[in-house]
């Protein structure tokens, strides 16, 4: 064997040439140490050395009986959220995001920057210019993101994600809309995200955690109104499914 077929780090500089390419399949799965071996022509054991390097960095990661796959290894909570939402009525999802969501539009009136201020401005405005509710509820879901993105709490923000996941569900975009259309309520959401976007600039973590709870307390009675009046509608993703 020449010293080129058993060095490690040469072996670390292949792989990682490797890494940034796009010749790895979509799922980012590596060859075997094996194929690699052969394909970059250096030792098993280089190659084995090589990968304990990248998986170290957090290049990769390695999932017993399936291989090598690049990126970071899965924290495993995205397979539960599926279950979440399957599992979750509308009126316990308005319950979460009234407990959760005028917080974090308290903290963000006190940690968001003037450009997150000017950011969510922007949004509140391509909310009310949509005419089509898959651009409202794209610009919706990403003002409340922002919001809570800016309120510099990554549990928080954790939190809030799994609540937007269920946000992004088809069912549920279906029935707000349709409790949009029944409640008329465009204009008032406009002057609602409005409020709560005045009072963050103003750093008043009252008045902007009380405007959060008042546009989410609308939305609510919205759906109440909706889902009392059309005994049609399901009120669980399971039944819409």
């Amino acid at each position: 064997m020449d010293e080129t077929t058993g060095n490690s780090n040469y072996a670390l500089d292949k792989l990682r040439a490797l890494l940034r390419s796009d010749s790895l399949d979509a799922d980012g799965k590596l060859p075997t140490e094996r194929a690699l071996s052969e394909r970059l022509d250096v030792s098993r054991r280089a190659i084995r050395r090589a990968l304990e390097v990248l998986e170290a960095e957090g290049l990769i990661w390695r999932r017993q009986g399936s291989g090598t796959f690049a990126g970071r290894r899965p924290d495993g909570w995205s397979e539960h959220v599926d279950s979440i939402v399957a599992g979750t009525d509308l009126m316990e999802i308005m319950e979460v995001r009234l407990r959760i969501e005028p917080q974090l539009a308290q903290l963000a009136a006190i940690r968001a920057k003037k450009a997150d201020v000017e950011r969510m401005y922007e949004l509140v405005k391509k909310i009310y210019e949509s005419t089509d509710a898959d651009g409202r509820e794209l610009w919706d879901g990403a003002l409340h993101r922002h919001i809570a993105q800016s309120a510099g709490n990554q549990f928080f923000l954790t939190i809030f994600d799994v609540i937007n996941r269920v946000r992004q569900d088809e069912a549920w975009q279906t029935i707000r809309e349709r409790a949009r259309a029944a409640s008329k309520t465009r204009t008032v959401t406009y002057g609602q995200h409005t409020a709560i976007v005045d009072a963050i600039a103003a750093r008043d973590p009252a008045r902007a955690g009380e405007a959060m709870r008042q546009h989410l307390l609308t939305l609510q009675e919205s759906l109440v109104r909706m889902t009392s009046l059309d005994h049609q509608i399901p009120e669980t993703k399971e039944e819409l499914t």
